[in-house]
């Protein structure tokens, strides 16, 4: 099996907007509005200084997703890139397809200058995926995220 990673275009725009919805529902429990999450990942498609997204495709379909956005340093004056939105189908998983996405923004980002590392956060209780990260070179940085989330888009799922 090949897989290969491409800039997502507007025709993967159905898949990541259902992957970030599946993503959502596997690893939060949260169920997220269809509308404003299509309408985010058009939004971002019209506006990189928003995100960029990734698409891995296995033996020519595409089976994974990666976003990243962008984060100011001025402590090491350059940008963090944020990997978010990471979804790989169930069928596709354990074949590389996170690994291929992750090498291949990890080498983009190696390459740009202004870039001075790579982040994401990830839930306290996913193991696999942090076991995952760590196989990439990715270490907990010691933070704990807090929000306060004003969209209402996001919801506990069953709630």
């Amino acid at each position: 099996m090949n897989v290969t990673v491409r800039s997502a275009e507007a025709r993967d725009l159905d898949f990541i907007a259902r992957g970030n919805a599946a993503m959502a529902l596997e690893t939060e429990h949260r169920s997220l509005d269809e509308l404003t999450v299509r309408g985010g990942v058009q939004a971002a498609f019209a506006d990189a200084a928003r995100g960029r997204y990734f698409v891995a495709e296995l033996d020519g379909r595409v089976v994974g997703q990666l976003m990243i956005t962008y984060e100011w340093s001025d402590w090491r004056n350059g940008a963090f890139w944020w990997i978010q939105s990471v979804y790989v189908l169930p069928e596709a998983r354990r074949h590389g397809v996170f690994r291929a996405l992750y090498a291949h923004v990890a080498g983009l980002a190696q390459s740009t200058p202004e870039v001075c590392g790579l982040r994401l956060y990830v839930e306290f209780d996913n193991d696999r995926a942090q076991a995952t990260y760590r196989r990439c070179g990715m270490v907990d940085a010691g933070y704990r995220v807090m929000e306060a989330d004003y969209s209402g888009a996001v919801r506990r799922a069953g709630g």
